[in-house]
């Protein structure tokens, strides 16, 4: 059955009127089925789109917990029931990231063996499939068998997404030898380097995020989030400094539009709207998040990741990277 992918409507910076534009876009440019999830008195023009209505709004700056608990006729939690209850195929979110992971966690649930979900974040990785971040937030504080675990899911991720059939796997720390990094990094090698379900490619640095020798590379959610913001202000910084530099004299404007026409293709390529968004990992149930600043190419194009994972199955690729006589 073709179910639609159930779209948070409230949610995002830019929220309702790019949400709504991006959902219009994916259903008339990649053919896709989408509902609305929002406040109608709130929400505008739905553009032709099916809504579900709700009555609450779950804001960004909301406690995610507490929030999730309190509003459950918000936008977030209806969405996730309609994944849970078979009415959706995927539930996307541009809102209160904490919340998102909530709704999806308390409705959807994890699967069986999951210790707790992560987020995994594509990392443009030029002449090559994108790298797979994981965790990219979701949980400050890991064991070694978190991460373990995490590995798992992200290489089932990867299979699913990019189609790597066996994705290598690397361990974020501050060297090379198995010898660097904290205790955590330490154990989590061991385990890693002994578990013949993970293709382990051994430690990574930071300079080897872009590009990166390895298709995942894992890591706990604060260092994964700060690695992946700290990234994402340099590739900032790169393209001002550029742009700036082009607009100098009438030498550099005519150098900038020679250029331009080259560089657009890798720029287009790194920016979050390209991606789409990431995906919380371990849920029984799709769950993509998008960008909070997303504007309608960004939603449409985690529309299209939500509806891509759907078709390759990647919930039940995680069910078999994690089930218990893996893990024995």
């Amino acid at each position: 059955m073709n179910l639609p992918i159930a779209l948070d409507a409230m949610g995002g910076d830019f929220a309702p009127q790019e949400i709504i534009q991006g959902a219009r876009r994916a259903v008339d440019e990649l053919g896709l089925r989408v509902t609305l999830v929002g406040v109608p008195e709130r929400m505008g023009d739905p553009l032709g789109l099916d809504v579900v209505a709700c009555s609450e709004v779950i804001e960004m700056d909301d406690e995610p917990g507490s929030s999730v608990r309190k509003k459950k006729d918000s936008s977030l939690v209806r969405a996730a029931e309609l994944v849970r209850d078979a009415k959706a195929s995927a539930f996307v979110s541009a809102g209160n990231t904490g919340a998102t992971m909530a709704s999806a966690l308390l409705r959807m649930g994890r699967l069986p063996g999951v210790l707790r979900p992560c987020i995994a974040t594509p990392i443009p990785n030029p002449g090559r499939a994108p790298t797979t971040m994981v965790d990219a937030g979701a949980n400050a504080e890991c064991t070694p068998e978190m991460l373990v675990q995490f590995a798992k899911l992200a290489a089932a991720f990867a299979q699913a997404r990019f189609a790597i059939a066996a994705p290598t796997v690397g361990l974020l720390s501050i060297g090379e030898e198995s010898t660097k990094g904290s205790p955590l990094v330490k154990a989590t090698h061991e385990l890693l380097s002994g578990d013949d379900a993970v293709n382990f490619f051994g430690n990574v640095e930071g300079r080897d995020l872009i590009p990166s020798p390895v298709d995942v590379i894992v890591t706990d959610g604060f260092t994964g989030n700060v690695a992946l913001k700290t990234l994402e202000g340099a590739l900032r910084f790169v393209f001002r400094t550029l742009l700036d530099t082009f607009d100098t004299n009438d030498e550099t404007k005519a150098a900038g539009a020679a250029l331009f026409p080259y560089l657009l293709p890798t720029v287009t390529t790194l920016t979050p709207e390209h991606q789409g968004g990431a995906m919380l990992l371990g849920l029984n149930g799709i769950c993509v998040i998008s960008h909070g600043a997303s504007n309608d190419t960004a939603i449409m194009n985690a529309l299209r990741v939500a509806a891509e994972m759907d078709a390759a199955g990647v919930v039940e690729k995680m069910r078999s990277a994690i089930r218990p006589d893996r893990n024995a």
